[in-house]
């Protein structure tokens, strides 16, 4: 039997990229799986995983959601690519809403289950961005460095009740994230898309490909089967956050 048959799990941002990625791991492991996104495509997902599809916007209320989770995986994610100077303070602000604000508003909600259980494992998946900087990427770093700090807290008042508490911070993984980001950073960098890949997303990784999401499902599922690693950032990066 594996670490999550018979828990439940939620993933946030689960209807692409990591999040469904995380959702199928946990389902194939005997995990009954919530998957939340804003895009109703999770529906027909949930389904298919024999799990149960919520549409909800995470920058809002998430009381709506099921609390008795025993595996929370913080996922949500979107991206913007812009100097400082020019960055929308509004979209600023509402990424840190949806990647950090959202991340303690599911941690507390669930908590009290975990604790009553005396088992849980709350699982955020950060960046290497949560440990090193790129320019362009004011909101996505401070959100994904605060999530880091985040889930240090949670693992210092959750090791008493036997919840853990960790982050995987993976480099440029192959999802529809990335992609968009392909003409922006062309622009801001003055390259053609085709030279993004090789002269921007894998310039720092000692490991010359993108990640794949099911390599960082892996990491995730390790974690649910781990008491004693929490507090911690799993690094995923082909070597980025080596250099």
């Amino acid at each position: 039997m594996s670490s999550v048959t018979g828990h439940s799990a939620l993933v946030t941002g689960a209807a692409s990229g990591i999040g469904l990625a995380c959702a199928r791991a946990l389902a194939a492991e005997g995990a009954k799986v919530h998957l939340v996104d804003r895009d109703p495509q999770v529906l027909p997902l949930a389904e298919e995983l024999g799990g149960v599809g919520h549409v909800v916007d995470l920058t809002g209320s998430v009381a709506a959601l099921p609390d008795e989770i025993d595996v929370l995986v913080n996922n949500a994610g979107v991206q913007h690519v812009a100097p400082i100077h020019e960055f929308p303070a509004e979209r600023f602000s509402a990424m840190v809403e949806l990647m950090l604000g959202a991340a303690f508003r599911l941690t507390q909600h669930v908590l009290p289950h975990m604790y009553d259980r005396g088992w849980g494992r709350l699982i955020h998946i950060s960046s290497v961005h949560g440990l090193r900087a790129s320019a362009f990427k004011s909101a996505y770093v401070a959100a994904k460095h605060g999530l880091e700090g985040f889930s240090k807290v949670a693992a210092l008042e959750g090791a008493p009740h036997g919840v853990t508490s960790n982050c995987v911070a993976p480099g440029y993984v192959r999802t529809p994230l990335v992609e968009k980001q392909i003409a922006d950073q062309a622009r801001l960098h003055g390259i053609s898309e085709d030279d993004v890949s090789s002269q921007i997303f894998l310039q720092r990784s000692a490991v010359k490909r993108l990640i794949e999401p099911s390599e960082v499902a892996d990491a995730v599922l390790w974690l649910c089967g781990s008491s004693f690693v929490t507090g911690t950032s799993l690094a995923v990066d082909g070597g980025w956050s080596a250099q």
